[in-house]
């Protein structure tokens, strides 16, 4: 069962915390290491999960031991959703995901390449909801029912991608219209 839970003060120094302990192990590997996903948008209901992006020049060994050394396992999940439309190539959406070990605390870490579609469109994506408060909400609203409504909890992510997808086409307007760009890496 997914649950969500309202949103918690606490999420930006749990943040901090996780991404002080990847920026000790990956030192210059990481371009960047950013707050994403729900926990990173003030007022949004969310699972309980810190979503983490580690941007990096390319995907390398060196990378993956690092993580590995500090109790991180590979999953194989490969790529991101595309949304429709999308002019990027298909490797624009690979990236490497990662859990930690058990008894750390829950967490997406996702590592991405710099500059590749992906990379992009989770800041854009959280960017684009800490500006809008009222989208925060409706959002917060799909992801309660879905999450109470659906009889099979591995459906949800299936379900919820194309309301992200309408969120991320209202933010590329956004983007355009307010010549966004990618701000300085929370760590």
């Amino acid at each position: 069962m997914i649950e969500i839970v309202p949103y918690r003060a606490s999420w930006p120094n749990e943040f901090k915390t996780l991404a002080a302990e990847l920026r000790h192990a990956l030192g210059d590997l990481a371009l960047r290491i950013d707050h994403i996903g729900s926990t990173s948008i003030p007022g949004l209901a969310a699972k309980d999960r810190i979503d983490v992006q580690v941007t990096v020049t390319s995907l390398e060994p060196v990378v993956e031991h690092a993580l590995n050394q500090i109790g991180y396992t590979r999953l194989e999940y490969t790529r991101d959703h595309a949304p429709p439309g999308s002019e990027a190539s298909p490797g624009d959406w690979v990236k490497w995901f990662f859990k930690p070990s058990e008894g750390q605390r829950p967490m997406n870490l996702h590592v991405r390449v710099d500059g590749r579609a992906n990379q992009r469109y989770a800041l854009l994506f959280r960017d684009y909801l800490r500006s809008h408060p009222a989208t925060v909400q409706a959002y917060a609203e799909l992801k309660r029912r879905l999450a109470q409504n659906l009889a099979d909890p591995d459906m949800y992510p299936e379900v919820k991608d194309p309301a992200v997808d309408l969120i991320y086409l209202a933010a590329e307007d956004w983007a355009s219209a307010t010549n966004w760009q990618p701000g300085p890496s929370d760590v």
